[in-house]
């Protein structure tokens, strides 16, 4: 693998606006009861348990970013009623459909399962964005660049790449599929070396 020679960095760094507590309006699609990525996901991390500087992802905060909003003291409750109410009515016309999950690359602050196939992600996220727009008529985040994936381990510390590849290369295991037929808004924070939250609601597809 050509990354073995490339270094991890630490994930945790506090990004701008955040701090300890503070917490975050986002869209996220979750996998609570995706027992074929659990079961993807629980052999990664035996996998992967003996290399230092991973926080290995447990099934419960599995999941896929899709849209945020913002920090939850500076978004106003109603706002993001509105935009919920906005969502759910263009999410009608988003059917739902089936993600596959097969071998994690490693970038130097997570090891990721790119998302396959990305259009249907990349259709809800539109539709969430054109709700976020009918509220607002503006959207954070960029549009572009987007790239639906699921994280399984992020890096804690600075360190070579080359123990995480050569025990990703250790691993085999079948892909794992998943029906998203619903998008959680949810309230995010990072104060424990892992992204956790609260479900603010759920809105179907199609």
């Amino acid at each position: 693998m050509s990354t073995h020679h490339e270094a991890m960095a630490n994930h945790w760094w506090w990004r701008p606006g955040w701090r300890q507590s503070r917490r975050f309006y986002t869209w996220h699609f979750t996998f609570q009861h995706a027992t074929e990525v659990h079961r993807l996901a629980e052999t990664y991390r035996q996998g992967l348990a003996g290399v230092p500087g991973l926080d290995l992802v447990p099934d419960r905060w599995l999941h896929l970013t899709m849209q945020g909003l913002g920090f939850v003291d500076e978004v106003a409750e109603k706002d993001v009623r509105a935009i919920v109410e906005a969502a759910a009515s263009r999410l009608r016309a988003v059917p739902a459909f089936e993600l596959v999950l097969h071998r994690p690359e490693i970038t130097p602050e997570a090891i990721r399962w790119e998302a396959a196939p990305k259009q249907p992600p990349v259709n809800v996220r539109s539709a969430i964005r054109a709700a976020v727009a009918d509220v607002w008529g503006e959207v954070p985040e960029a549009a572009d660049g987007f790239a639906p994936h699921v994280s399984i381990a992020y890096s804690s510390s600075e360190g070579p790449m080359r123990p995480v590849a050569e025990a990703l290369d250790r691993i085999e295991a079948e892909p794992a599929r998943a029906r998203i037929d619903s998008v959680e808004l949810i309230v995010l924070n990072r104060d424990h070396h892992m992204y956790e939250w609260e479900r603010f609601t759920t809105v179907p597809l199609g």
